[in-house]
């Protein structure tokens, strides 16, 4: 890849989640494109472990960070300046899934796993947001922060109420901090998947069954991480400069298409 097809050439990202799935498949991708990148995770082993095979801590350096605690998070975001002067890419890409077949009628402890769906789904992406956004806004360069939403940002979903309720939070999160971050030059944005075949969606029988099928209304192409990384690839880059506020979908029609 020639340094005119780098896109992100330069440019310094905290990414959390990056250990593994789409996160991992987003390290790799922005770093091929010349980015330097914070993971930020809390699965220490994989997370390293990704980091040295790419190489030096000025490519990419592992952080521990659980996106529910403040202090976990404005150092991932420290740590970027540190290590490397600015921060222009946040992508808030952690998140939980939970167990599928919940129902709000359901005999579940509610309140225990809603409170822990929001903490890693919304107060992630919002303090990510945060000290990202603060970050941006001293150094006077602007930037693009990227929360990852879901096909359950803009559909009800049977079988993940609490999730759907997180999805939705972070959409108008997202569109509340661009209009309040655009006048610094800082752009918000989310990408919203379908069903991709990642560790935290997927196990045994599960996975191999979602290898052959995909919710989609596209015909034989099956959603990857790799594809979510490509849609963080251009959000993060400066080709879109004026999209900001805006939630990307990356569903093969699934959300305007009878599929089911």
């Amino acid at each position: 890849m020639s340094s005119m097809e780098r896109r992100l050439e330069g440019k310094v990202a905290v990414i959390t989640g990056g250990a593994s799935g789409i996160g991992e498949a987003t390290v790799k991708l922005f770093v091929r494109h010349g980015a330097r990148v914070i993971v930020a995770d809390v699965q220490d082993e994989k997370g390293k472990a990704l980091c040295a095979d790419l190489g030096s801590d000025d490519v990419a350096s592992y952080v521990h960070c659980d996106v529910r605690l403040e202090s976990d998070v404005k150092h991932a975001v420290d740590t970027a300046i540190s290590l490397h002067g600015k921060l222009d890419i946040m992508f808030n890409n952690a998140g939980i899934l939970g167990s599928y077949g919940s129902s709000i009628l359901g005999e579940d402890d509610t309140t225990a796993v809603f409170e822990r769906m929001m903490g890693v789904n919304v107060l992630g992406p919002l303090l990510g947001t945060k000290h990202a956004g603060r970050a941006m806004v001293a150094a006077g360069q602007g930037g693009s922060i990227i929360i990852t939403a879901s096909l359950a940002s803009v559909v009800g979903m049977l079988g993940h109420p609490v999730y759907s309720c997180s999805k939705h939070a972070v959409v108008g999160l997202a569109r509340s901090a661009a209009a309040e971050l655009g006048k610094h030059g800082v752009r918000v944005n989310c990408v919203s998947p379908s069903v991709v075949a990642t560790p935290m969606a997927l196990s045994g029988e599960e996975k191999v069954k979602a290898l052959g099928e995909v919710i989609s209304a596209l015909k034989g192409v099956m959603l990857k991480a790799e594809d979510i990384a490509e849609a963080a690839l251009f959000l993060a880059s400066d080709e879109s400069r004026f999209v900001s506020g805006h939630n990307l979908m990356v569903d093969g029609a699934s959300s305007v298409t009878k599929i089911f």
